[in-house]
């Protein structure tokens, strides 16, 4: 049998359940992300001279099949699987894969969902010798290095020594300077940048794509994972960041781009000269970002208008202002409600990001976000069912609060997976439901997404060809068609 190559390394970007299911799954159809967090480690291996690989089964569903055939014919010394909560199954059923084909290959876990439960994740399977906690580029680095031997001096890592024994490193206690990394490998995605897709009417060019310019978040909400970045914020200066996109306009033909930042407009200067750089020297792209209602005011979002900003997020999560209050901070429902009207008024088309079951929830708190949320501005928005992720504060005392149903491959915010203490879990059923049938039947609304015929028309493009499955969402809350 030949000997694995030292150079080679495999990175896998798990589809997270059976691919039959794929074609019926409605998140996949409004929304493919890249692997950007693969993508910025693929690109940080290749600068030093390694020559990884990307497989994304999520992008690709069909492409499962094709890991053993290039484990046959990379012989990857590393094969790394990045892991949310609902994909780590799935991954793990692949590692499996990776041990049988290739014994010699060392397998890494990493991604929110094993930083938060370090050492717990190698007691699952003696298919998995690594997991990265926190920050990947420098640990998968340094790893690699190591060609084999016991990685002890490697921060970022928890191992299986050849005693059996785990071992943890702890964390890095450098964190990386985000300009000094290279841009993100896109070109080892195959099929970017049509394979991957921004939510339906979040866009109005295509191609599109998504990136990020910071890490970590300032806040501490109770529901927020805070394994990985931990409480640390940096950001790409707005050079780095004109240089990213004039690349992704330049080489890929990028027309539209969506931040997906936690915070983007947390450091203003950097965002006013970011947005100055991009009126001074246009690339004819738009984009899109998400903000808080503390971080934004009407000079900076005529300001961000101007430069080609299109939408503009906002986690509204409630509009009970009491339950609010008990999971981040600065719950202001007025404040939020006026600096919507406030982006609204400036010509940048809005989307409310809410969530429903946060422990404390009640009928009437939903029915009070109803309220709330009807009487804004809003464009579009996103409910999600809460779930308790590891790594976020609520998740060590949840059973206080409510019923759990620890179920991994369900915790993807498609399911109510938690029930808070008073409530039932068909009652929040109809009420999910109640919630976006009556947003989407508003005459305002029906309005607006009739609008983005000519302001979005690839939307409706999309729309149109799964309007079935569309539907069937959107008035009976079935994910997968069928299901």
């Amino acid at each position: 049998m030949n000997k694995i190559n030292e150079k080679n390394i495999l990175l896998v970007h798990p589809l997270g359940y059976q691919v039959e299911a794929a074609s019926r799954d409605i998140s996949r159809k409004a929304n493919i992300m890249p692997p950007l967090g693969l993508a910025s480690i693929a690109a940080y291996l290749d600068r030093a001279g390694f020559c990884p690989y990307i497989l994304d089964c999520y992008a690709h569903p069909n492409a499962d099949g094709r890991l053993c055939d290039l484990l046959k014919s990379l012989r990857p010394a590393l094969v790394g699987f990045s892991c949310t909560t609902a994909s780590f199954h799935d991954a793990l059923r692949q590692a499996h894969r990776v041990k049988q084909e290739l014994p010699q290959s060392r397998v890494v876990f990493g991604g929110p969902h094993v930083s938060a439960l370090k050492e717990k994740i190698l007691e699952f399977s003696k298919a998995i010798d690594f997991v990265v906690i926190g920050e990947g580029e420098q640990t998968m680095l340094e790893l690699a290095q190591s060609g084999g031997e016991e990685p002890a001096g490697v921060a970022g890592l928890v191992w299986r020594a050849a005693d059996g024994s785990i071992v943890n490193n702890g964390y890095r206690r450098e964190a990386l300077v985000l300009d000094d990394l290279p841009f993100p490998a896109y070109e080892k995605l195959a099929g970017y940048p049509d394979a991957y897709k921004l939510p339906i009417f979040n866009y109005p060019k295509i191609p599109n794509s998504s990136c990020i310019s910071s890490r970590g978040c300032p806040y501490s909400c109770s529901y927020c994972d805070r394994s990985v970045f931990r409480s640390t914020f940096r950001y790409n200066s707005a050079d780095y960041l004109y240089r990213h996109l004039h690349y992704l306009h330049e080489r890929f033909g990028i027309r539209h781009i969506n931040f997906y930042d936690d915070q983007f407009t947390f450091h203003r200067g950097r965002v006013e000269e970011f947005c100055r750089l991009l009126m001074d020297r246009p690339l004819g792209m738009t984009f899109n970002c998400a903000v808080r209602a503390e971080h934004v005011d009407r000079e900076l979002l005529q300001l961000m208008k101007a430069a080609g900003c299109w939408m503009v997020s906002l986690g509204i999560e409630s509009g009970d202002e009491q339950l609010l209050s008990r999971h981040r901070q600065n719950a202001d429902l007025e404040r939020l409600a006026e600096t919507i009207r406030t982006i609204k008024s400036c010509g940048i088309r809005t989307k409310g990001l809410l969530m429903m079951g946060l422990p404390g929830e009640t009928r009437a708190s939903i029915h009070r976000s109803m309220k709330y949320v009807f009487s804004l501005p809003i464009d579009d928005f996103n409910l999600a069912k809460f779930t308790p992720f590891p790594g976020s504060p609520i998740y060590e005392n949840i059973d206080r609060f409510g019923s759990f149903e620890e179920d991994w491959q369900k915790m993807d915010c498609m399911h109510f997976q938690f029930v808070p203490q008073g409530m039932e879990k068909e009652q929040m059923e109809k009420l999910f439901i109640k919630f976006y049938r009556r947003h989407f039947m508003r005459n305002r609304v029906l309005f607006g997404y009739l609008t983005m015929l000519w302001k979005s028309p690839d939307s409706w493009r999309r729309f149109a060809a799964d309007v079935g499955q569309f539907l069937r969402f959107a008035f009976t809350n079935k994910r997968y068609g069928g299901a």
